[in-house]
């Protein structure tokens, strides 16, 4: 399976200053801006370990995910969550051939942490050998900034600080992440289960 991101977060959409705030900037002089780099490291490196944690998507943007076989003929986990909207399907064979899928053939149950692809018909569309298929979608809470849940929020905050005052740190980071970040987002993990999915 492969999940990659088709638009990718803009820098205008960034908190940046709600991270100038977290971290108690100074603001009002002439080289404000040189920070920002640094600032937007810091804010893009926690989104992506936030959303990499929960397996929650925060900026509502569109992926594309390929996979080389159902996991049931019937129902499919999608990889991420919230999913907003699915955008299209098709059937890639060894060869490279497509064939575009008729959405009236799928739909999307919305879910929290785990929103699944149905089949309408008996099953979902036949993957051939060596073959995949190729999903678009948008999935994300929030298109803007403010409207993120506000634990959410948050935690990147804190998180990009903390970024932010280790940059200059020696050494490989242990992946561990500062507690009240794991507090913030820990209601957030996806649990995962073994096993087939049932209709």
């Amino acid at each position: 399976m492969m999940l990659d991101e088709l638009t990718p977060i803009a820098l205008g959409d960034l908190p940046m200053a709600g991270l100038r705030a977290q971290l108690r900037l100074g603001t009002g002089f002439a080289d404000d801006d040189l920070q920002d780099p640094v600032l937007e490291v810091a804010l893009r490196a926690a989104l992506a370990a936030i959303e990499a944690r929960t397996g929650k998507v925060l900026f509502e943007r569109a992926f594309r995910w390929k996979t080389g076989a159902w996991r049931n003929p019937r129902v499919q986990p999608l990889p991420v969550a919230p999913v907003t909207g699915l955008v299209s399907l098709s059937i890639v064979t060894r060869t490279g051939d497509m064939m575009m899928v008729d959405m009236g053939e799928v739909v999307l149950e919305e879910d929290t942490h785990r929103p699944l692809l149905h089949a309408v018909r008996p099953c979902l569309p036949n993957i051939p050998a060596l073959g995949h298929a190729v999903l678009t979608f948008t999935a994300g809470y929030s298109a803007d900034w403010g409207g993120m849940p506000p634990d959410l929020a948050q935690a990147v905050l804190l998180l990009a600080a903390h970024f932010y005052d280790v940059r200059h740190e020696g050494g490989e980071h242990d992946g561990n992440m500062p507690f009240g970040v794991t507090t913030l987002i820990d209601r957030y993990r996806t649990v995962r289960v073994l096993g087939s999915v049932s209709a």
